[in-house]
């Protein structure tokens, strides 16, 4: 009976010290990741990582994590006449990631996630006297107001995604006005197409959804490339 004992407190011990032994590599490999994908993605912000199921050490081993959570805060679209759009809380969950021995490289076999983008960042962006709100007169819509030569305007726009990796506001009509080339003055108030940079290869834009308080995009891809 004492050995039995003694030997059930050393499975125990041994098995503490395994998880204590595991969760400290995880710690270890998810810093070290995150500042991986932070240079290669050339973010601005160090994303966090979270590396899902136990034990950790067995999927290092064999080389694949079973799942891998992203969250990044900091990505923007390029840059035009000066302004880019904050894209903000942009998370991913990757599934089946393959990985150096050394997590010089990653790569998921899939991922999906979400990210958002704010009406206030969306005026920023629309330059000085803009003003992009939520619009109830129509799905995927937003309400685009300002003033162009003195007068007021109000344009609807319809929100979509061009190419998997660009949002676009396009206004539906132009309003009226009998001024030389209106329309075309309007419509650089009211319509807009960012590029969102820093999304990892693989990864592309799949909907996009107006909501009250901006926003939301649904991200999706197949052998995203994370690193190297």
């Amino acid at each position: 009976m004492r050995a039995l004992r003694i030997t059930l407190i050393l499975v125990v011990i041994l098995g503490g010290l395994f998880v204590a032994a595991d969760r400290i590599a995880v710690y270890i490999a998810e810093s070290k990741a995150a500042d991986k994908i932070k240079s290669s993605q050339g973010l601005a912000t160090t994303p966090n990582v979270s590396i899902k199921g136990f034990p950790f050490l067995t999927q290092v081993a064999a080389k694949e994590l079973d799942e891998v959570d992203v969250g990044v805060d900091g990505l923007t679209t390029d840059t035009v006449d000066g302004r880019s759009v904050r894209v903000t809380e942009l998370d991913a969950k990757l599934h089946n990631v393959r990985i150096s021995g050394s997590f010089s490289s990653a790569s998921a076999d899939h991922a999906t996630g979400s990210a958002h983008i704010s009406y206030a960042d969306l005026s920023q962006a629309a330059g000085p006297g803009v003003t992009v709100g939520y619009d109830s007169s129509g799905t995927n819509k937003v309400k685009i107001t300002g003033s162009l030569l003195g007068l007021s305007l109000t344009a609807h726009s319809q929100v979509s995604i061009v190419n998997g990796d660009t949002i676009r506001l396009h206004a539906d009509s132009v309003p009226g006005g009998s001024i030389p080339q209106w329309e075309d003055k309007v419509r650089e108030k009211a319509d807009m197409e960012r590029k969102i940079d820093g999304l990892p290869t693989g990864m592309r834009l799949e909907k996009v959804v107006a909501t009250k308080d901006g926003i939301d995009v649904s991200v999706t891809g197949n052998n995203v490339q994370l690193t190297g």
